[in-house]
């Protein structure tokens, strides 16, 4: 073969012109096996060459280290075009069956994939996947023809100059990646047209730095001073059976806010968007005030996670992270400690499982029972999103089925119907929507999108009205908490806040901040559940801030107080300690029992939120609990 077909072996220079073009050939393949056309992938990178590099670089990278590796660019460059490429189709089928990219972290759950495939019916990029093949295969074929001449330098030749050379690509891949493609702000400057839906940013900013950006998301980062056998020392204390027994059914309702409450809102009482909030407020057996979540106008799961574990997304990793995603292990939460008294522990989404991992993450968390959206029969709609009517009608349903069981029931609910966006399309071409009462100068895209939100603010208001006629029929004890996730996306840069004028700036340090994650919340209790509790002392020990403010990690271990299980959990008990102390933890930002917010705590506070801190890390890492 060497006789009949002599390898041809490429200059230095020619090989490195190789590799450039190599890259950026599979770079190119790569961007076009993605679910948005390849033009408009191209259009949006020559209004923004930086991507072009972004995509590229840790391609080339990659392909010189296995091209050192294997001593052949081509062969290098088959390997690195089915690894990229394949990556890429990947990420395409996700997208489309999910409308989630592929991340890094996917790796790791390689069984949870395999098993999943089954339950979705796939169209697989057959066109795709046959030109990947034949390209890698064809690159293969050059490799056998064409190599390269060997190096000068006789101690870098062979394999101790491959190795070397696979080292210095790889280093450089790496060091690349966790700096100028790991830039959280390099990220979001280059921007796109939803930058809160993942799947539209792999779309528009390519799916290879997309790719290798996320290696330094959904990170938790180790505290300082951490000691394992310390925290574990923590771990002790836990008991069972001394709550009271009452139903807890907690909604979170998506988007849920109170912003038409603000004076340049012109509603007259028979217009009011959130009539049932205002009266419950005034309830003798309720509590109100405003829940401080972690994220704005995003991040659904990351209140869901700081709600049920009492650990805080924004203390887990110096990177903006899915909390979700940081968990794959069983952890407490207050679901697990109602089950470990007895209880019916169950998740509700009217949404997909797979979505922020739902499906296994709440099994972690001890839901002995979740229901999507696939498993709801006669699901209501209003514009593509199951409705909170229906939703409420479905939480009665199985509350009834729980008492009919014998059960006592913990119950948390996720609604979705005042997703985003809020635009005149949301509930159809023909909606009539309520007149919008404003005193702002609005531009119509602005007026638009507030009209649509009010209707789901309604909507959601309308759920907490019905159910609390429901509850207030029942004999059985109930306790019913209901808050929103986030504030509502009211247009790129707060378009929809700054032409309303209100103060909402995401992001910055100190206490102005907190109005761009705050959320209304009530707490009630029915008659039956006033009397199991003894409400009006129950209410009043637990000590919240008088203005209701409290911090998401810390609302679930009230809710735990407040029904009577203190001393059930050290982990909860610490929090509602800590809770009194400082009622609100966003970031740097510390709002006390009393007073304005400071940043830096020090002394005994400090300590506190460092175990804090120390504590969560363990539980996420290392503790190991039956299920």
């Amino acid at each position: 073969m060497k006789t009949r077909f002599p390898k041809y072996r490429l200059s230095l220079p020619l090989t490195l012109l190789a590799a450039v073009v190599l890259a950026g050939a599979i770079t190119l393949l790569a961007l076009w096996c993605q679910p948005n056309a390849l033009r408009s992938v191209v259009r949006i990178f020559l209004n923004k060459p930086i991507l072009i590099v972004l995509n590229a670089l840790p391609v080339g990278l990659l392909l010189l280290g296995l091209a050192c590796l294997l001593r052949s660019l081509f062969f290098g460059a088959a390997l690195t075009n089915l690894l990229v490429c394949g990556f890429s189709i990947a990420n395409r089928v996700k997208i489309e069956v999910r409308d989630e990219p592929v991340f890094p972290r996917d790796l790791s759950l390689l069984k949870e994939v395999f098993s999943a495939v089954g339950n979705y019916e796939i169209h697989y990029p057959v066109k795709a996947i046959a030109l990947v093949l034949l390209v890698t295969a064809a690159l293969a074929a050059l490799g056998i023809f064409v190599g390269h001449q060997p190096l000068s330098a006789e101690k870098i030749r062979g394999w101790r100059g491959s190795l070397l050379g696979a080292a210095a690509s790889f280093g450089a891949l790496v060091l690349v990646t966790v700096t100028l493609l790991g830039s959280n702000s390099l990220y979001e400057s280059i921007g796109a047209s939803n930058p809160y839906h993942l799947s539209t940013m792999f779309n528009e900013t390519g799916f290879p730095y997309s790719f290798f950006h996320q290696f330094t998301t959904y990170l938790v980062d180790k505290p300082e001073g951490f000691s394992r056998s310390e925290a574990a020392g923590w771990e002790t204390g836990d008991r069972s059976g001394l709550g009271a027994d009452v139903h807890l059914v907690m909604v979170m309702n998506e988007g849920f806010s109170n912003i038409t409450d603000d004076p340049v809102f012109t509603y007259g009482p028979s217009e009011d968007p959130l009539p049932n909030l205002h009266a419950l407020r005034e309830d003798p057996h309720a509590l109100s005030g405003r829940v401080v979540v972690p994220g704005f106008a995003g991040g659904t799961a990351n209140t869901e996670f700081d709600v049920l574990t009492g650990m805080q997304t924004n203390a887990l990793s110096a990177t903006a992270t899915s909390a979700m995603r940081t968990v794959n292990r069983n952890l407490d939460s207050v679901l697990r400690v109602f089950a470990g008294d007895g209880y019916h522990t169950s998740f509700f989404h009217p949404g997909d499982d797979w979505f922020y991992n739902r499906e296994n993450v709440y099994r972690w968390l001890g839901a002995a029972e979740t229901v999507f959206a696939d498993e709801m029969e006669d699901l209501e709609y209003k514009g593509r999103w199951v409705t909170d009517d229906y939703m409420a009608g479905f939480i009665e349903e199985k509350f009834e089925e729980a008492v009919a069981n014998g059960q006592w029931l913990c119950n948390y609910t996720t609604t979705i119907q005042n997703h985003m966006a809020y635009t005149a399309e949301k509930y159809g071409p023909d909606y009539d929507f309520p007149p919008l009462r404003t005193s702002a100068a609005l531009s119509q895209e602005v007026e638009t999108m507030l009209a649509v939100y009010a209707e789901g603010a309604r909507d959601a208001d309308a759920m907490l009205g019905r159910l609390v006629d429901y509850f207030s029929r029942r004999p059985e004890p109930v306790v019913l908490a209901f808050w929103g996730d986030h504030l509502p996306y009211l247009g790129d840069n707060q378009i929809g806040y700054r032409q309303l004028g209100l103060d909402v700036i995401p992001g910055q340090e100190g206490q102005e901040n907190l109005t761009a994650y705050e959320t209304p919340y009530v707490i009630w209790a029915n008659d039956a559940a006033a009397e199991a509790l003894d409400w009006e002392n129950a209410a009043a020990a637990l000590d919240l801030r008088p203005d209701g403010r409290i911090s998401a990690c810390f609302l679930g271990a009230a809710l735990l107080e407040l029904t009577g299980r203190t001393g059930e959990s050290p982990w909860f008990d610490f929090l509602n300690q800590l809770r009194r102390q400082v009622p609100v933890v966003q970031k740097d930002t510390c709002l006390p029992m009393e007073g304005t917010a400071f940043t830096s705590p020090a002394g005994e506070l400090a300590a506190d939120i460092a175990r804090w801190r120390q504590w969560s890390y363990y539980k996420l890492k290392y503790k190991e609990i039956r299920p």
